[in-house]
């Protein structure tokens, strides 16, 4: 009795782990069963299976098939494990080559009519099967995903049977080729603000160094619309930073038509999302919108709107980099290396400290309206900027010089500075500088050290908040060109630090 064998994956996270597929097609029953803890889409694929073969003018023997996913004890999710089963049947069938197969990994779904149609996650599954040595075989349409991992034999299936005819050489499918997503470069421009000069040069620190920013303005006074200009000052994702991110954006199936883009990703949820959708989670574990913003920016519009038990779920990911998702059986990491920028009005009203408008409750209902994010929630944002009402004399303003294009030039030019310090480290902005490495890199003057001593004191910094206050005034020194920190730099610094917003 030949046991056949074809490979595929389950993933735990971003990493995909083999799974070995094993078909055995013996006497004694007109049955077909699959073990190995399969989720209810794998249990249902043998029907898919079926409808599949017969499509193609096959049908199962009448006896027993078992088929099992191997390791028996890692729980097997989700529609992609059709195409390898049904391989593994083609090939204990005699109608594929059983080496082949042996060599193959293996993921797809099929539809009743045979084709194979597209799945998640086949760009980590291509990676997977590159440090197997392995050749892969995927949908059609995710082949341009997979093509982006080089040394692979890559074979992507538009359905079932040239999948067959590909093996017996009738029909040999061309390899397909990666592809990059468009970009119109059409981008939200700063030259379009009026005024808040304030708010946008905090944006442009925000830019240079990775930080996390909060705007606190009343409404209208264009919080929104400055946060959406920060992807404009970005500089685009270089080749690492783009895998990394589509290896995210693969798993959660929002890589369209297997394109990979050079654009930062910037997410905005509303403020309704659960914990599960912010931070990952739910039946299957997901990642979080903390996670697809990985590299990029999360913006999170009318922030105490939000639940402070969601909120202080992103304590930790802003924190480390990454998001840790604990279950009974399984603990899974998602990067989540992200720059918070959030947006809040001063009280529910909006118009706290406006005499014409504020309600009779203030300031109470300031007070009440901001506590409902944490301390240590405020303590983790880098830079808090009020942003006022504009007037209409404001607005009356030419455009100003500066748009988008020469803030984002300074920008990568800050970049490439810290980029250059930190590259021994691996580390790629200020925001993700610590310990040593952040004191060696900051070169503070002496009174540069004072200023931030006495100021530490003072405003009671808590630790967190002093090497946040130091991030930030080397990130200004580094837009100014600066080899050092130096008084000024942290004076700039310490103007946004702010705990106590009443």
């Amino acid at each position: 009795m030949t046991v056949t064998r074809v490979s595929t994956v389950a993933f735990e996270g971003i990493e995909a782990r083999e799974v070995d597929v094993q078909v055995q097609i013996t006497g004694g029953g007109n049955r077909m069963m699959i073990v190995g803890l399969p989720d209810k889409a794998v249990a249902e694929s043998q029907e898919r299976v079926k409808s599949a073969l017969h499509a193609i003018g096959l049908a199962l023997p009448p006896k027993r098939i078992v088929v099992n996913l191997a390791p028996a004890d890692l729980p097997k999710e989700g529609s992609h494990y059709d195409l390898p089963i049904a391989m593994g049947l083609l090939a204990a069938m005699g109608v594929l080559p059983l080496d082949e197969m042996a060599r193959t990994v293996a993921l797809g779904e099929l539809a009743l009519d045979g084709q194979v149609t597209a799945v998640a996650g086949v760009l980590p599954a291509t990676l997977a099967a590159a440090t197997a040595e392995k050749a892969l075989v995927c949908p059609a349409a995710c082949g341009a995903e997979a093509a982006w991992i080089g040394g692979v034999e890559i074979v992507a299936a538009p359905s079932l049977i040239a999948l067959v005819n590909h093996y017996k050489g009738v029909a040999v499918l061309p390899p397909p080729g990666p592809k990059l997503a468009e970009d119109d470069g059409k981008l939200p421009d700063l030259r379009d603000v009026r005024g808040q000069e304030t708010a946008k040069r905090a944006l442009e620190i925000t830019a240079a160094g990775g930080h996390n920013l909060l705007m606190i303005g009343p409404p209208g006074s264009g919080k929104s619309m400055l946060a959406a200009r920060l992807p404009g000052l970005l500089p685009p994702l270089d080749a690492r930073e783009a895998l990394e991110i589509s290896m995210i954006q693969s798993l959660a199936g929002e890589l369209k038509d297997g394109a990979i883009g050079r654009r930062r990703p910037f997410r905005a949820p509303h403020h309704s999302a659960s914990m599960a959708a912010l931070t990952g989670g739910g039946l299957k574990v997901r990642p979080g919108e903390v996670s697809l913003a990985h590299l990029g920016v999360l913006f999170l519009d009318e922030l105490p709107e939000f639940d402070r038990r969601v909120l202080d779920s992103l304590r930790q990911p802003l924190e480390t980099g990454s998001t840790l998702v604990a279950r009974a059986n399984a603990h899974i990491r998602y990067p989540s290396r992200v720059q918070l920028v959030a947006a809040m009005n001063p009280c529910r009203c909006g118009y706290l400290g406006d005499p014409a408008m504020a309600c009779n409750k203030a300031p109470r209902c300031g007070a009440d309206y901001q506590a409902r994010i944490s301390g240590p929630l405020y303590d983790r944002i880098d830079l808090h900027v009020d942003v006022p009402a504009v007037s209409a004399a404001d607005l009356s303003l030419p455009a100003p010089r500066e748009g988008s294009a020469e803030i984002a030039a300074r920008v990568a030019a800050a970049r490439a500075r810290q980029g250059e310090r930190y590259a021994a480290a691996g580390i790629r902005t200020n925001a993700e500088a610590e310990g040593e490495v952040l004191a060696e890199g900051a070169r503070l003057e002496p009174a540069a050290q004072a200023l931030l001593a006495e100021a530490a004191e003072k405003m009671r910094l808590s630790a967190r908040g002093y090497t946040r206050a130091l991030r930030v005034a080397r990130t200004i020194a580094d837009l100014a060109g600066s080899p050092t920190t130096a008084r000024p730099h942290i004076a700039e610094a310490l103007s946004y630090r702010r705990l106590n917003l009443t």
